[in-house]
């Protein structure tokens, strides 16, 4: 089993051991803010389950059909989780609301205090994992689950606060006000997830400072005149390169597919722990222009006889 599936199980098992605690708790003592941080386990649960199959078939080899691999699964799986935690936030504001309306009571202060401090000791532990993880395999996947239990750790010290207020000042309304807060910032969080996941959709490019490397990769090669028309993107797991470089118009094509060799291992360095697909085309000259100008509707007769 992959590192990324591994702390996929991990994390929902996390989830489940706290969606138990937290729900008996939160029902019993009718806390918003403890039932709202149930309710988020219950999701971060639902998230690592689809997280683990959207992991699993992100790794299948590519084939007939996926000739480039089924990579952006993960995006998919970020985006999806993004929602479905912005629509966790909807309804803990909505709960939060209905308390304040209502102005119902919280009991068993004391469970509910210790059921917390609980929950914050092993969501800790599972973020410096996840963490740990999602820095050796850089999956966006998992980059999200730690994002998200990052954000229900501060939500869970936001509950704990909101139940000793309560404890020390018997005002309730504290736990609601404290469960809308928490709402918010849910919702502020899943942002991030979410326009990330849109961006790889979206076949958005590599970081600007690993684009700056590979065109100096390129461009200190002794044997490489120039290059243009480079390209990149990522599905999360995979990073694809696309260039063209000029070479002498007489090499031969087995000098050529070497220096491409050279530059293809150098490039693969920037990030060892990614897979890399790169694509070079070899020029005799540099064809920028005419390229860029078919690129734009200009007839290619057009572009002969100024070339003539």
């Amino acid at each position: 089993m992959s590192a990324q599936k591994k702390a996929t199980v991990v994390s929902s098992s996390v989830a489940t051991l706290l969606l138990i605690v937290k729900l008996f708790i939160g029902i019993a003592s009718g806390s918003v803010a403890v039932l709202a941080s149930a309710i988020d386990s219950l999701l971060d649960m639902a998230i690592s389950l689809f997280n683990f199959f959207a992991i699993k078939k992100s790794e299948e080899k590519a084939n007939e059909f996926y000739q480039y691999g089924k990579g952006k699964i993960q995006a998919i799986a970020a985006v999806i989780e993004g929602t479905v935690i912005t629509i966790s936030g909807l309804y803990i504001i909505y709960v939060a609301i209905e308390k304040l309306i209502a102005g119902s009571s919280t009991s068993l202060l004391t469970p509910s205090i210790i059921a917390m401090l609980f929950s914050i000791v092993v969501t800790y532990l599972l973020v410096v994992y996840l963490m740990r993880i999602a820095k050796e395999t850089d999956s966006i996947v998992i980059k999200a689950d730690a994002l998200h239990y990052k954000t229900d750790l501060w939500s869970n010290a936001a509950v704990l606060l909101a139940l000793v207020l309560v404890y020390l000042t018997e005002l309730d309304f504290i736990d609601a006000l404290f469960g809308l807060g928490i709402g918010v910032y849910i919702i502020y969080s899943a942002y991030e997830i979410i326009v990330e996941g849109i961006r790889i959709l979206l076949d958005r490019s590599l970081d600007g400072e690993i684009v700056a490397e590979i065109g100096e990769i390129i461009s200190n090669h002794p044997e490489i005149t120039s290059y243009h028309w480079l390209k990149t993107r990522t599905d999360g797991s995979t990073n694809f390169v696309e260039f063209h470089m000029v070479l002498r118009p007489n090499m031969l094509l087995l000098e050529a597919h070497r220096i491409a060799d050279e530059v293809e291992d150098k490039i693969m360095t920037l990030e060892s722990n990614k897979k890399w697909i790169i694509t070079p085309h070899f020029d005799p000259y540099d064809d920028e222009e005419m390229n860029n100008a078919l690129l734009h509707g200009k007839p290619l007769e057009t572009l002969k006889k100024e070339v003539d």
